[in-house]
């Protein structure tokens, strides 16, 4: 009895394994200035940097990566955190925060409104480019009029070869299979931990409907209370988005877009939808006789989903038309002033100085040479991808029904060319994940389709909000629609989770009422349009147009 004592007392103490995320969940997060511009934000943003594992599933044996995150503290009594992402895959959300804690004071009285960069997109406004796939310039394409209508077998080939490159450049970075949702989500529940809060609550547009989600689904205790606005299947496969854009593209184009623009500008493109069509491909064969290649001339209306990218469409279109008719129309005069502004950030010169000659010499097109790499990375690695096969057969059917994207898209869609397999499952929502979320989508909306968001809702048992008639990418906040703000609003400041919802949409630019379009949604359950939310409108377009220029499938 006395020996095993004396043992007891003198063996040495059990080993104990460090804990390899001690070291993340213990740092100091300083707040310090933020690196990009605020643009007269009413409640300027703090940013800081924190560092994750690149591989959470093995922190120890990995380089560490930085994050960029920013923050607008609460106003009154905190109740905690709202994270926001603007999409992508790839798409800065740190600039974000400040313009949202300004558009939504009632939300930010309680909560932090946070911004993230994700993994692999560096830090918005600062020296970091993040994850950059370099492209050699001579592999690409060299022929200057690419038109994916053209089926001959060079012509499928020559497009083929962008995607071809690009993938490659991507994956021959080392960096590319720790690019995932699996990984960002990590992420975000480090910041939650660093916020100092048991729950994560979210605000998520398009591709941020599918990394919100997927949050939830992997830390379902830890997801509080969650909008996913603008959303993909979240439930389903994500490339299957970018698979659906052909089709609500060209739904878009057909029911809103040309008899919107038949109403504005009838002088000049037509005065029903049947004839802005034919004006369009009229235009698109004179851009191409001006140096436009169809391709390019094409993608100015894909992805269509801001107010400031339907007036460069407009734009491109009444200027080509005054070139092509040898006569100039004014515009509208409700219109003239946004047009400028557009005309400005777009072309850099002022719309009554704009020419077709102008815009046929610098077209607004995608530059291949310096890619950021996190959309091609979390949109093929995050599950099994298609054969660049597969996809070439997409467009063949896709074309003929949807061409003003459908030609082009199953023949530029990289992921047919990526070979890496994903290193982690992404599960579906359970039950008590989803009781928490609630789903915003618009009818027309042209970069992630109505039906997508549906399906998601229904398979998860979550209500959704719909908008009817609405064809911009982007609901809450940013549209300026009081019913959706409401809604969502309430949600977050602690009323009930609303029931599945039709909102009426607001006017179209340039008009006073709401035009009914036959659709997906329904009708709302009230007949006038929502009231429109015109209190800082510029900055709701700006937040509009970034949130869609960054999930416009190129």
């Amino acid at each position: 009895m006395v020996v095993s004592v004396l043992v007891a007392a003198t063996a040495p103490a059990a080993a104990t394994t460090p804990d390899p995320l001690a070291p993340y969940r213990s740092q100091e997060v300083a707040w310090g200035a933020c690196p990009f511009k605020q643009r007269s934000q009413p409640r300027p943003a703090q940013c800081a940097r924190i560092t994750v594992p690149r591989d959470w599933a093995a922190p120890a044996a990995s380089v560490d990566l930085q994050v960029a995150i920013s923050r607008v503290p609460a106003t009154g009594a905190r109740q905690g955190a709202i994270l926001i992402n603007p999409g992508g895959p790839g798409g800065r959300g740190t600039s974000l925060a400040g313009a949202l804690a300004g558009l939504e004071p009632g939300v930010n009285e309680r909560y932090d409104i946070v911004g993230m960069d994700p993994r692999g997109t560096g830090q918005e406004g600062g020296e970091d480019p993040g994850y950059v796939c370099r492209v050699p310039l001579g592999r690409l394409p060299q022929e200057d009029d690419l038109d994916a209508r053209d089926r001959s077998a060079d012509s499928i080939a020559q497009h083929q070869r962008t995607p071809r490159v690009l993938a490659e450049a991507c994956q021959s970075d080392a960096l590319a299979p720790f690019i995932t949702t699996w990984q960002t989500a990590h992420d975000m529940d480090l910041i939650r931990a660093l916020l100092g809060d048991e729950k994560l609550n979210y605000l998520g547009f398009s591709y941020g409907t599918w990394l919100g989600a997927k949050y939830a689904s992997l830390f379902p205790d830890r997801a509080g209370k969650m909008v996913l606005d603008s959303s993909v299947n979240f439930e389903g496969r994500l490339q299957a988005a970018f698979e659906a854009f052909p089709k609500i593209d060209q739904r878009q184009f057909d029911r809103v877009y040309a008899p919107w623009l038949a109403r504005r500008f009838p002088d000049q493109l037509g005065k029903t939808a049947g004839e802005v069509r034919a004006k369009w491909e009229r235009l698109r064969t004179f851009f191409k006789s001006r140096g436009v290649p169809p391709d390019v001339f094409d993608q100015v209306f894909v992805g269509n989903g801001s107010t400031r990218q339907w007036l460069v469409g407009a734009l491109v279109l009444t200027k080509g038309a005054a070139a092509l008719d040898g006569k100039t129309t004014p515009p509208p005069a409700a219109l003239r002033d946004d047009l400028d502004r557009a005309s400005r950030a777009v072309f850099g010169r002022s719309a009554d100085r704009l020419t077709a000659a102008d815009v046929a010499a610098d077209p607004p097109e995608p530059d291949y040479a310096d890619v950021p790499g996190t959309r091609l990375a979390v949109a093929c690695g995050d599950q099994p991808t298609r054969t660049a096969g597969w996809y070439k057969l997409l467009s063949d059917l896709q074309g003929p029904a949807y061409p003003l994207f459908g030609w082009a898209y199953g023949l530029s869609e990289a992921c047919g060319f990526w070979s890496d397999q994903p290193r982690h499952e992404l599960p579906k929502l359970s039950p008590r994940a989803a009781k928490n979320i609630l789903v915003v989508q618009g009818e027309f909306d042209p970069q992630t389709g109505y039906e997508q968001a549906e399906a998601a809702a229904r398979a998860a048992g979550i209500p959704m909000i719909s908008v009817a008639e609405s064809p911009f990418h982007g609901q809450y906040a940013v549209s300026g629609n009081s019913c959706v703000d409401d809604l969502v609003n309430g949600f977050f400041l602690g009323t009930a989770r609303p029931a599945a919802t039709v909102c009426p949409g607001v006017p179209l630019p340039g008009e006073h009422q709401v035009f009914p379009v036959p659709g997906p949604a329904g009708e709302p359950a009230q007949a006038t349009a929502a009231a429109p939310r015109d209190a800082r409108s510029g900055v709701r377009a700006r937040l509009q147009d970034e949130i869609s220029a960054v999930n416009r499938g190129r």
